[in-house]
């Protein structure tokens, strides 16, 4: 006889697989065959049962769209395909070189064309069929998890229809209509009432079903995910440049018609074995550029230039701009970028200029209206709008520099504002306003002094301080002695010394100490280290005070050395230099690549004089072997490799 028990496990089950059919006709497809009425009260029936008979209930329930309990924080996790950012291209001669380039490496190939989606990106990872975690973007490496925020999205399947899906894999998708705020709330009840939209635009996977990008998504397709709509054009394939043109040209005209915002092109290798070829940059994929529309333009009149000094010391002048509509936003500043840019325009206060959104991102001032000028010329000052302190201009710098870096006051507290951000060390509940408070009490007076702040400290400052709030910050001061060296070393704010940048001075040199006492000669040893990299850590170091507030930094117990690196397996490699080529039967890439630095040898990105070997697999680039013959370098196929290693 039949429970009460498995009637309701029976029920719970069909109405789940109902209610996901009706939220895909009408947030996918756009084809909804039942009204909300209807769809609401099987809804109720699901939550009723579900309530009735927990056990039976699924995190990835339809119940679970409408939001659960407040999120406190979102932890953060490391993506398993690393999200990078594409280069971007304003003309078409810049795509017409993207295509030769990728031609000259690798011969003929497909491209995938797709419209490029206004919003923020996320990565989704299902399991068996079902959504397990979401992250946001992040700094393309680490991002926050997000996955009760994620399942309010009611364009993203909970549970995958079908079952011919990889048993793992990741997608990157688009969340729009104010996304980027909105997927970090932390009530997920308000992010349900936000309908945020939600298209696919990449799949990653060990077991994908496809070796073709555009081929993946369409095949995501029928899983439950929306995707780009060939039917109406909005991905297609290309063979070459003018392939390409033609979809640049269509949807340059067409994209106001559509319900869809977006800003540009973007441009992909179809095929992931070629794609897997080309490889990365330190930022972006060699395989795929993004091809930005002409931004719009609007003109309104000039009411003055305001200057900003940032936490180098850079003076920025910003225009003040009567207020203007410009790609659905109100506009009232532009950067000015510095005082050439200034000359080129012979600005004056009253001018009526030409004002345009780089990228339909960032406001910038491109023309003045010759027949509506204004009167007083904008002069660009001296001396620092902040300190008095005259201004500098080093040879070849385009802008000038407020030489008073540690008694500046916007340099201090911009210094510790980007020292406390997410991608340097973290520290929660130190934003701006907060950091201006802390500098004026004058209880911070440079990075260091943070790690000697007290909880007594922030209560005294009465107004909005409370003990949560104060042990707040205190724990997450502690917490930040754990960040690994490389972010302590972006963290410090040396010129020129970027995310990227500090990743890989941290790892080729090893520690502060090394870092501090290494010579120009040394520093220019290093790869992709240049001139002016070079002399801004020298300059760095050369300063008494920062040399005082690293030592600070090293007392309060902040990570000074990397991570030790596993020991090598053996020394057979040393010497040499490989270069890896196509795709190999008993190694993926990247374990070919850390099979040569685990036995001694280096891994290059290109094929020069300096290289030794260049390890070959099926698919391997006609243009990269045609340069080895030139240059004599030998080509082994992976079992010759192997036999190097034996």
């Amino acid at each position: 006889m039949t429970t009460e028990k498995e009637i309701a496990k029976a029920r719970i089950v069909a109405l789940t697989l109902e209610l996901e059919e009706h939220n895909h006709r009408y947030y996918v497809r756009n084809a909804p065959t039942i009204s909300d009425q209807q769809f609401d009260h099987l809804l109720k029936e699901l939550e009723g049962l579900e309530n009735a008979f927990p056990e039976f209930a699924s995190p990835n329930s339809p119940t679970q769209r409408v939001g659960g309990d407040i999120t406190k924080e979102f932890p953060q996790v490391k993506h398993e395909y690393p999200m990078l950012s594409l280069g971007n291209s304003y003309s078409h001669e810049e795509v017409i070189a993207f295509v030769e380039r990728v031609k000259k490496e690798i011969g003929d190939t497909t491209f995938a064309t797709e419209l490029k989606y206004d919003g923020v990106a996320i990565s989704l990872v299902y399991e068996n069929g079902e959504l397990v975690r979401g992250v946001t973007r992040g700094d393309g490496e680490k991002g926050e998890e997000i996955t009760a925020n994620v399942r309010t999205v009611r364009a993203i399947p909970l549970k995958l229809k079908g079952s011919d899906w990889p048993k793992r894999f990741e997608v990157y998708a688009n969340p729009r209509n104010t996304a980027a705020g909105t997927l970090k709330n932390q009530d997920p009840k308000l992010v349900a009432k936000r309908g945020l939209d939600c298209f696919l635009y990449a799949m990653y996977g060990k077991e994908l079903p496809t070796r073709s990008h555009s081929a993946n998504l369409l095949k995501a397709s029928t899983w439950g995910f929306k995707v780009p709509d060939p039917s109406r054009g909005f991905i297609a394939s290309a063979t070459d440049a003018e392939g390409i043109m033609r979809f640049i040209e269509r949807w340059d005209t067409e994209r106001h018609t559509i319900e869809l915002a977006t800003d540009g092109i973007v441009i992909k290798v179809d095929n992931l074995d070629v794609q897997a070829e080309l490889g990365f940059t330190a930022k972006s994929p060699r395989w795929a550029i993004a091809y930005k529309f002409q931004a719009e333009q609007a003109i309104t009149r000039l009411n003055g230039v305001s200057y900003q000094v940032g936490r180098t010391g850079a003076v920025t002048p910003v225009a003040d701009l009567e207020p203007v509509l410009l790609a659905g936003t109100t506009v009232k500043r532009a950067s000015l970028h510095n005082a050439d840019q200034i000359a080129k325009l012979g600005l004056r206060i009253g001018d009526h200029v030409h004002v345009e959104k780089g990228g339909e991102i960032i406001p910038k001032i491109t023309g003045v209206d010759p027949n509506k000028r204004g009167e007083m010329e904008v002069v660009f000052p001296e001396t620092c709008p902040e300190c008095g302190t005259a201004l500098a201009r080093e040879e070849g710098e385009a802008q000038h520099y407020c030489p008073n870096e540690h008694h500046c006051p916007p340099q201090i507290t911009g210094r510790i504002e980007h020292f406390v951000g997410r991608k340097m060390m973290a520290i929660d509940g130190l934003g701006g306003e907060t950091v201006a408070e802390l500098y004026e009490a004058r209880l911070v007076k440079d990075i260091a002094d943070l790690y000697v702040l007290t909880k007594e400290q922030l209560l005294g400052l009465g107004k909005g301080w409370g003990e949560r709030s104060a042990a707040q910050v205190i724990a997450g001061i502690q917490a930040s002695k754990q960040v690994p060296f490389e972010q302590v070393l972006f963290a410090i704010g040396i010129r020129h010394v970027g995310e990227t940048m500090a990743k890989k001075l941290a790892r080729r040199i090893g520690s502060m100490d090394a870092l501090m006492n290494a010579t120009r000669e040394q520093l220019l040893g290093l790869d992709e280290v240049g001139a002016v990299i070079a002399e801004s850590v020298i300059g760095f170091f050369a300063v008494p005070g920062n040399r005082e507030v690293v030592e600070r930094l090293r007392a309060a117990g902040l990570r000074m050395e990397a991570e030790a690196q596993a020991a090598p397996l053996s020394a057979k490699l040393s010497g040499l230099t490989f270069v890896v080529s196509g795709v190999f039967r008993n190694f993926s890439r990247d374990g070919i690549k850390e099979t040569i630095e685990m036995n001694g040898g280096k891994v290059g990105g290109s094929i020069s004089k300096k290289t030794s070997y260049v390890v070959a697999g099926a698919d391997m680039g006609p243009a990269k072997r045609t340069k080895a013959d030139e240059l004599g370098v030998p080509v082994i196929d992976e079992d010759a490799f192997a036999a190097m290693i034996a």
